[in-house]
């Protein structure tokens, strides 16, 4: 129940800002959006009706195929993220007329993008959604293998085409200027900030490379098996995912022990578990970095 609680908080707190942007920013600078919503943008800018309410009565045929097609929990989580989403954009109208005066429209578009961004990013990290063309695309997906993203892609190539016709170029450019940043900071915070690094390193020195890590960074490290395509030849590859400051230390030890090791260093932007989002036990804890280092460095003498 509490988890429940505190994803419909989060989906609603999203959608607050999310339709913040959109009447602070997008509105007053006419602005598309994508999918569905963009379809209410248009529609809105050419008849004035309200783009939320638009965005309810596109989306009903949308959520009919969802609870044809689709899991229901998805079917319920995204109709009220959309229906909220869509209360939200026409409620908070009237902050268009307390618009911030930037004299730089594309100062407007990078903050109405972050604001979106932003807005969007925590809807999804919950599990939440607004419909639209998700359901599209995840039917199609489903059936002819399709992805969600070439689905998304080319409806608002359409989108943004119909733009171009209504209002002109420099709307649609400044517009994907906005779907730039919106797409970079929903992932942002839909994947979370606090980046780890995932490591792989080959090297017949794997066991000094593998005690150096433990004692001295304090990660764990795991054994995989490997072999060599040509050679045949079995060896034990040490997998480390690390925090980003400890990587330069990680990449000392190696060296240190074996200048001709392999090496290879990737994102990892969610990690859980013990050491990252659980404390570890008192007999794993950590103890001073200084003394260890002092301590294995000896050990190497």
């Amino acid at each position: 129940m509490s988890y429940h609680i505190y994803r419909y908080t989060m989906v609603v707190i999203g959608c607050l800002i999310t339709a913040s942007a959109i009447n602070l920013f997008y509105i007053p600078n006419m602005l598309l959006s994508g999918g569905i919503t963009g379809l209410g943008f248009l529609i809105y800018y050419l008849t004035g009706l309200p783009i939320g309410m638009m965005n309810i009565v596109l989306n009903i045929p949308l959520f009919y195929l969802a609870w044809k097609y689709m899991d229901k929990e998805y079917f319920f989580g995204s109709l009220a993220s959309m229906t909220f989403l869509s209360l939200a954009i026409d409620a908070l109208h009237f902050l268009t007329a307390y618009t911030p005066d930037v004299p730089e429209k594309m100062l407007s578009c990078i903050t109405g993008g972050v604001m979106y961004g932003i807005g969007m990013g925590i809807v999804y990290r919950v599990g939440g959604g607004t419909g639209g063309m998700d359901i599209v695309g995840g039917i199609i997906n489903k059936y002819y293998s399709i992805s969600q993203g070439t689905t998304n892609f080319i409806f608002n190539i359409f989108i943004m085409f119909c733009g171009t016709i209504a209002f002109g170029i420099e709307a649609v450019l400044y517009t994907m200027l906005t779907f730039f940043i919106v797409f970079k900071v929903t992932n942002s915070f839909a994947s979370g900030f606090d980046y780890k690094k995932n490591i792989i390193i080959i090297s017949e020195h794997y066991e000094e490379i593998a005690s150096g890590i433990i004692k001295i960074v304090g990660r764990g490290v795991t054994y995989l098996y490997g072999e060599g395509a040509y050679t045949h030849q079995q060896r034990k590859v040490l997998f480390v995912v690390a925090k980003l400051t400890q990587v330069a230390r990680i990449r000392q030890i190696v060296r240190k022990k074996d200048p001709g090791a392999f090496m290879i260093i990737t994102e990892a932007s969610d990690v859980f578990g013990r050491g990252f989002t659980s404390a570890p036990s008192g007999k794993h804890k950590q103890k001073k970095i200084f003394a260890l280092i002092n301590h294995y460095e000896e050990e190497g003498k």
